[in-house]
């Protein structure tokens, strides 16, 4: 029987990225994070922590500057078992290694809106679907009381 020969047609790369330019430089940042707690011994202190979200704050423009420091106010007043870090770049925190809540600045990803996102070892479950990201437009008493509520709850 004659062998057959077959062809391979390469397959040609995109040439549009995967990743945007903000993701991309938020997972530097990310990676970044990580070599800084690998030279702290592999565990940022809550000090170390607290002093890289600050440092985040205090970098970011208005209004994300002081939207962020009174998320961080809330939080930590309403939490303090939550680890104060930084997580891709962004002020987060953290129950254990669980990144629980972190706040995304409007001007990371050139969105309208700040967001107070929530991972998945939130408790937030509320039936067969319920949300994880807030946008912040103001913080009004409400919405404080509100984020308040959505940390503790988060936390069990």
């Amino acid at each position: 029987m004659a062998e057959q020969k077959t062809t391979k047609t390469p397959v040609k790369a995109s040439t549009k990225p995967t990743f945007s330019a903000d993701e991309r430089a938020a997972m530097k940042e990310y990676t970044q994070e990580l070599k800084t707690n690998a030279r702290r011994g592999g565990k940022a202190t809550r000090e170390d922590g607290e002093r890289d979200l600050l440092e985040k704050i205090a970098a970011m423009p208005q209004p994300d500057k002081a939207m962020a420091q009174r998320v961080h106010e809330l939080i930590s007043e309403a939490a303090p078992e939550l680890d104060p870090k930084t997580w891709y770049g962004m002020p987060a925190y953290a129950l254990g290694k669980d990144t629980i809540c972190f706040f995304q600045p409007a001007s990371k990803f050139k969105a309208r809106v700040a967001t107070l996102g929530f991972s998945d070892k939130a408790k937030l479950d509320d039936g067969d679907i319920w949300p994880l990201y807030y946008a912040l437009n103001r913080l009004t008493p409400q919405v404080e009381e509100r984020i308040v509520e959505l940390v503790r709850r988060a936390i069990g």
